[in-house]
């Protein structure tokens, strides 16, 4: 079969290995002028910055798309354990050190609340079996309705209406110990007051496998994908944008895809690596959509999005680790500001990303290379990011000074920015959501929108907005649903 893929983030580039090893003539297409999808990177003045995911867990997803070609990760790319997982510095200057230690996390627990010992024990048992019961559906497809029907006993038995929120807190007094591991549905662009508490499975993901980083970036994870789907006979085009998935009207098939240059690339199957509501809305015609409707799009709730600030020093800051969550004096507040009220706060929680203390050749010697990101409103709220972006930078860039980046501003000497702006216009993300549809238990598994198209029969999904969602252990999973899927049907 002819498959074309829209898209080269690590969704599309994993469905595209998988077919292109089952032996099908797979061409990617994608936008912009590198591969990556949201993981582009930005190089200027001899930094690099990766430009989105940069957490790695559930290893044995990368591995296995090597291994079914023989080959070996190492000799593409290297993937090195990170410990700390992340630092979680809170305002009144407290920090846990989260990693993989049982006896090292249970030490820093104490020495927070020490009654919630017994509690972080039972929350750890909890997750194991959230964790097996989860898991075990994230390479499942969920395109028809028995699908849910079966996995429905479980999700019951695990209480699944509830929020991380609410099922972290029945463990735990202390404020910041709630906040330390309910986190996590943010990484994957989930509200832990309303993302349902399958996500807590996050936590025995991580303490089971660790936490890891791609040298060179995540951007080399990139380049060993493409160099292995390249290897195994497939073709990538850059700076090739689509412009419509051409449909039979009579057969309701699609017929491949036409760029924007007017090329037409015919094709057997289309796997769409890009924001499902785009693809749906802006390149398949309406009067072949029966199901997935603009109004069915436009009605799905949409993840918040993000300001990303990168950025270059000409000094070391050694005492900051890999990972650090920077958190506010405020937690559920201004998640309701950003996910329910869709305003820009006064305050903010920061993500800040050091790549340089694992690997400091992502910038010149004696420097560093960042990135902090603050999760923001998508683009349904009132805020003009025309004129909010300025200040909101300046904002953030003086807290990092004031509180754990002294003298940046003499230090600063590169910076790239991007607001909800980049994501819609430069990502064709709808409403500039940085995940695309809200991880909550109604927009899950047979819920989300589906890996396979009810309108097209031969027009697929990978990537955040379909099953099993964000982050990149579900981007890739999509990806070897897509690849199954495709590999069962018939031309």
């Amino acid at each position: 079969m002819r498959v074309v893929v829209i898209g080269s983030g690590f969704g599309g580039l994993a469905a595209a290995i998988r077919l292109q090893q089952q032996g099908h003539e797979v061409s990617i297409v994608e936008k912009r002028d590198k591969p990556g999808g949201r993981a582009y990177v930005y190089q200027q003045d001899g930094f690099t910055f990766d430009g989105g995911p940069t957490i790695i867990t559930a290893p044995w997803l990368i591995h296995e798309l090597f291994e079914r070609s023989g080959r070996r990760t190492d000799d593409y790319v290297r993937l090195v354990p990170i410990d700390p997982f992340y630092n979680i510095r809170f305002d009144d200057g407290s920090i846990f050190r989260y990693n993989g230690d049982r006896a090292a996390v249970l030490a820093q627990v104490e020495q927070f609340n020490a009654d919630d010992v017994p509690g972080y024990l039972r929350f750890a048992d909890a997750t194991e079996r959230i964790f097996d019961a989860g898991m075990a559906l994230i390479d499942t497809p969920f395109d028809r309705v028995i699908d849910m029907v079966k996995v429905a006993p479980d999700l019951v038995r695990l209480r699944a209406h509830r929020s991380v929120a609410a099922f972290v807190n029945g463990y735990f007094k202390d404020e910041r110990l709630q906040q330390v591991f309910s986190f996590h549905p943010l990484l994957v662009g989930g509200n832990p007051f309303q993302s349902t508490s399958i996500y807590a499975l996050i936590h025995t993901l991580e303490q089971k496998w660790g936490v890891w980083f791609a040298m060179g970036g995540t951007g080399a994870l990139v380049d060993a994908l493409v160099r292995l789907f390249r290897e195994a006979g497939g073709t990538l085009r850059l700076d090739a944008e689509v412009a419509e998935v051409t449909v039979n009207a009579d057969s309701k098939r699609a017929t491949g895809v036409r760029l924007a240059n007017g090329t037409h690339l015919p094709a057997d199957a289309v796997v769409s690596n890009g924001d499902v509501a785009r693809t749906y809305m802006d390149l398949v015609p309406a009067a072949h959509r029966r199901r997935n409707t603009d109004a069915r799009m436009t009605r799905l709730r949409y993840s918040m999005s993000l300001v990303v600030i990168y950025f270059g020093t000409d000094r070391r800051y050694d005492d900051i680790a890999h990972h650090e969550i920077l958190m506010g004096p405020r937690y559920e507040g201004l998640l309701e500001n950003i996910f329910t009220d869709k305003t820009l706060s006064e305050d903010f929680s920061l993500y800040l990303h050091r790549p340089t203390a694992t690997d400091p050749s992502l910038a010149p010697p004696g420097c560093d290379s960042f990135y902090v990101l603050s999760p923001v409103p998508h683009l349904g709220g009132d805020t003009d990011w025309r004129t909010a972006a300025r200040p909101y930078r300046d904002r953030i860039m003086a807290h990092l000074e004031e509180r754990y980046l002294p003298g940046l501003s003499r230090h600063l000497v590169t910076e790239h920015m991007i607001d909800p702006l980049h994501f819609r216009e430069t990502l064709n993300s709808h409403l500039g959501s940085a995940f695309s549809v809200e991880p909550i238990l109604t927009q899950s598994a047979w819920f989300r929108p589906h890996n396979r198209s009810e309108d097209i029969a031969n027009l697929y999904f990978a990537g955040a907005g379909t099953h099993p969602g964000a982050g990149l252990p579900g981007v890739l999973s999509s990806g070897k649903i897509v690849a199954e899927m495709i590999g069962q049907a018939r031309p």
